[in-house]
């Protein structure tokens, strides 16, 4: 393993720190442009995500070991400083001795001779401590789960109210686990059986979804699905179990008409395609031009021809249809991401209770004005990929509390046996916490118009 990777992801996790990167898109951006080995890019990716995953903890550690304080030192030394600690704390196959060695090079070649020398003091200081780094139990839980499992004390305390410390602290455990690959079969081209046969005998680890008659969970990284043939010829696409139950819960049938408000990347839009046998119409908003040529990208992989896309805010859809248009509305509504915390995980420092209270007050707005926009009898389904109350059963209830014309509708019959004790039948709901079935955190709720 080279310097070189060390250096890419220092590099890497400076600007997602510097300038607000996304994590995901820094990472992929950098290893294309650098050309690594697979060995070294593997390395970059882990040391990139676990260093931020685990921010929290390492810098709880290396306070003890910077004289004039962690948030003293320029912020290249101090990112070197937690991914050569993650290195030596959280990694097996690296030697303590290589990544202490890696670092100092690199201070010696950004810096100076006196920046080397503090970074290898710190970290041999660090190894000589090893064993003696254990957060104390004693500390309240909001503090201790916050250090055991590196998230926002903040955010910790907000999830204990929210649903207390050992669901919490499972949640927390969860977000910084290996998230799974699991792919949905297109049922227009062949079946699930089918499917994973052919990826059983190519040695894959697949399995079928308990949250998705249409999902397979790749248990084993065997390669990237995404350049299979099978994915090229569309039976597959790459998306998350608890992604699936949305089409499932929004039953659109053959001929309806149908809107997905906020569609891009297409994941959500090209399944219900699929549960509709590709017979009816279907809509594909969203606000960002360029995610238009995504969503049309998919639809083409699929051979779909019901899907029509079209770029606009969601909040301006009921001037640009007529009321009472659409059988079934889909409304995926921005939000916090804290459910996708495992894939994303610089999100969980990004985000503040204050852009929660606001991102909440953008839901309903969406959600009202979609709602003009459904047919008498039609569906309307709310999702989001956060597990906060404020962005989930809240918004559903102020909207209910505001419009006697919709009703939670019942969804048991739509739901896997699975997913049952999620399910809060006076909101017509669902809501899955990633450490539930290893599957992204999910809201899902169904309302029907009289």
């Amino acid at each position: 393993m080279s310097g070189r990777a060390r250096s890419t992801a220092l590099d890497i996790l400076l600007k997602i720190e510097r300038d607000q990167a996304y994590s995901n898109l820094e990472l992929n951006q950098a290893l294309k442009a650098g050309k690594l080995n697979q060995q070294d890019a593997a390395l970059v990716t882990e040391i990139v995500y676990g260093t931020i995953q685990r921010q929290n903890t390492i810098d709880y550690y290396l306070s003890r070991f910077v004289a004039r304080g962690l948030d003293k030192v320029e912020p290249w030394v101090r990112i070197l400083l937690r991914l050569s600690f993650y290195q030596i704390y959280y990694l097996d196959r690296i030697p303590p001795h290589a990544a202490v060695n890696e670092a100092v090079n690199i201070a010696k070649k950004r810096g100076h001779k006196g920046i080397a020398g503090m970074v290898n003091g710190v970290l041999r200081s660090v190894l000589r401590s090893l064993h003696t780094l254990q957060i104390p139990d004693s500390l309240p839980p909001a503090k201790r789960i916050s250090l055991v499992h590196s998230h926002p004390e903040w955010l910790v305390q907000r999830w204990i109210e929210q649903y207390g410390a050992e669901e919490t602290e499972a949640m927390c455990e969860a977000n910084n686990q290996p998230a799974p690959i699991s792919v949905r079969v297109n049922r227009l081209k062949t079946d699930r059986d089918a499917m994973l046969a052919a990826l059983r005998e190519h040695g894959f680890d697949a399995r079928p979804s308990l949250l998705s008659e249409d999902g397979i969970v790749l248990a084993g990284r065997r390669g990237n699905i995404a350049h299979t043939d099978w994915y090229e010829q569309g039976l597959l696409t790459i998306q998350d179990e608890s992604s699936m139950v949305v089409a499932r819960m929004l039953d659109a049938q053959p001929g309806m008409r149908v809107l997905d408000c906020c569609a891009a990347p297409g994941g959500k839009t090209t399944h219900i395609a699929e549960t509709m046998g590709d017979e009816g119409e279907i809509w594909a908003n969203d606000i960002h031009e360029h995610k238009q040529a995504l969503i049309e990208a998919q639809v083409r992989r699929l051979g779909l021809s019901s899907v029509r896309t079209r770029v606009g805010d969601a909040a301006n859809l009921a001037e640009e249809f007529p009321a009472e248009h659409f059988d079934r509305i889909l409304l995926d509504a921005p939000c916090s991401g804290l459910g996708v915390i495992r894939r994303k995980p610089d999100i969980k420092w990004r985000k503040s209770s204050e852009e929660i209270a606001e991102l909440a007050n953008l839901q309903l707005h969406l959600l009202i004005q979609a709602a003009k926009l459904l047919k008498r009898g039609g569906i309307l389904v709310y999702s989001t990929c956060t597990v906060d109350p404020a962005e989930n059963e809240q918004v559903i209830r102020r909207f209910l509390a505001d419009h006697p014309e919709f009703t939670a509708d019942e969804q048991a019959d739509l739901l896997p046996p699975a997913l049952s004790p999620n399910a809060e039948h006076q909101l017509g709901a669902v809501r899955i916490l990633p450490h539930h079935y290893g599957s992204d955190g999910f809201f899902i709720a169904r309302l029907r118009r009289a």
